[in-house]
C-alpha cells in the first residue's frame, strides 16, 4: 500500500536534517515535556500517581489510568463506577532515553477507555543516565509487585497484560523472559507494538531488509536506533544479552500468549516479525499482524485515526480471544508462521 506522497516527502525532508540522536535526545525531552503538559482530561478515565520501591530504594513512579462507567438517571443523577476487564502494564517507547509517563498520558487514556482495561504506565529510569539493565530491572520490579498484589489491591493475575511499544516492546519481552527465568511470576499475555528486539542496526550488516528499506525517510532512522542502543547498552558485550536483545535468546519457551504488531514502513518491522515466528516455533501461542501504510510511532498520533482505530480493533479481538478478522479494505496482514 502506497503511503501519501506529500507525507512521505515531508518525512524524508525531516530525516535529512535530523541531528545525531546522541546529541538531540535532551532537546527531544524538552519538546515531549511541553506536549505532555498539554494533555487532555477525559471524564471517562481516572488518573492516579503511585510509586513502587525498587530493591535499591529508588521510588519508581507509575501512573494508573482507570476507565469509568458514567450513568445518569433523573432519580439518582450521575453515577460513576470503575469499569475494567483487566490490567495492562504499559512500558513506553522512546529508545530507552526519550518518552515518559506524561508524554504517553493521552495514549494511555485512549487505551484504557477503548480497551476497557486499567492501564499502569511505568516511569522506568532512562538512558544514558541509567544504562542496561536498569530499565529492565525497574519494569520487572513493577511487574513483580503488580502480580504479587502489593501495587494494586484488586488485580486478577490472569488478566494482567504486558504491553509496550518500540523500546517498551523490548522491555515487555525482556520482562517476560526474566519472569520465566526467575520463577517469581509468569505473565499470561503480552502485546508488542513495533518492538526493538535485535542488537544490530547497521544496514550493511543487519539480516533484516526492513532496516535498509525503511531505515531512512520514515521518521525513525537506522542511525537513530543505533544511537539509542549506544546510549542504552554502550558495552557491545551487553547487547547479546537476551534481556537487551530478546531475539537473541536461545530459549523462547514458556512465554506468554503474544500479539506482535509491526508497521509496514518501520525499520524494525522484520525483526519484530522474526521474533513472532521464533516464539511460535518454540511452542507459544502467537499472533502477528503488519499494520499497512503505517510508520514507526504512529500509535501516538490521533491524526492517523484510521491506523490507531484498526490497531485497537486487533488488540480487542486478541484480548477477547476472537479470530483476527477484518471488514472492507485490508488494514493489516497476518504474518505466516504464527497463529
Amino acid at each position: 500500500m502506497a503511503i501519501n506522497k506529500a507525507v512521505l516527502a515531508a518525512m524524508r525532508a525531516a530525516g535529512k536534517v535530523a541531528p545525531d540522536i546522541r546529541q538531540s535526545y535532551k532537546a527531544i525531552r524538552v519538546a515531549e515535556d511541553v506536549i505532555g503538559a498539554a494533555g487532555l482530561v477525559d471524564p471517562r478515565c481516572r488518573i492516579e500517581d503511585v510509586s513502587v520501591q525498587a530493591p535499591d530504594g529508588y521510588a519508581i513512579p507509575c501512573r494508573v489510568f482507570t476507565p469509568l462507567d458514567i450513568d445518569f438517571s433523573w432519580r439518582e443523577g450521575f453515577q460513576v463506577s470503575e469499569d475494567f476487564a483487566g490490567t495492562i502494564l504499559f512500558f513506553h517507547g522512546g529508545g530507552w532515553a526519550n518518552g515518559d509517563v506524561d508524554y504517553y498520558s493521552d495514549s494511555c487514556v485512549r487505551t484504557a477507555v477503548r480497551l476497557a482495561r486499567r492501564v499502569v504506565s511505568v516511569e522506568y529510569r532512562r538512558s544514558p543516565e541509567y544504562q542496561f539493565p536498569q530499565a529492565v530491572l525497574d519494569c520487572y520490579e513493577v511487574a513483580r509487585q503488580l502480580f504479587a498484589g502489593t501495587l494494586l489491591p484488586d488485580v486478577c493475575q490472569e488478566r494482567i497484560v504486558l504491553f509496550g511499544d518500540s523500546a517498551g516492546g523490548n522491555l515487555a519481552a525482556a520482562v517476560s523472559l526474566m519472569a520465566r527465568d526467575k520463577g517469581e511470576f509468569l505473565p499470561r499475555t503480552q502485546m508488542l507494538l513495533y518492538p526493538a528486539v535485535n542488537d544490530d542496526y547497521d544496514p550493511a550488516t543487519s539480516p533484516f531488509d526492513s532496516l535498509r528499506e525503511n531505515g531512512e525517510g520514515y521518521l525513525l532512522s537506522a542511525r537513530d536506533i543505533q544511537g539509542y542502543l549506544d546510549m542504552y547498552a554502550p558495552d557491545p558485550a551487553q547487547r547479546s544479552n537476551p534481556y537487551c536483545a530478546p531475539l537473541l535468546a536461545s530459549d523462547l519457551s514458556r512465554q506468554p500468549r503474544t500479539l506482535v504488531m509491526t508497521a509496514e514502513y518501520c525499520p524494525l518491522r522484520d525483526e519484530g516479525e522474526k521474533y513472532a515466528r521464533r516464539l511460535a516455533a518454540a511452542g507459544n501461542e502467537v499472533s502477528c499482524v503488519r499494520i499497512l501504510d503505517a510508520v514507526h510511532g504512529y500509535f501516538l498520533y490521533p491524526s492517523v485515526l484510521n491506523l490507531v482505530r484498526d490497531t485497537y480493533k486487533v488488540m480487542e479481538r486478541f484480548l477477547d480471544g476472537c479470530e483476527l478478522v477484518q471488514e472492507g479494505d485490508a488494514a493489516w496482514v497476518e504474518i505466516p508462521g504464527t497463529d
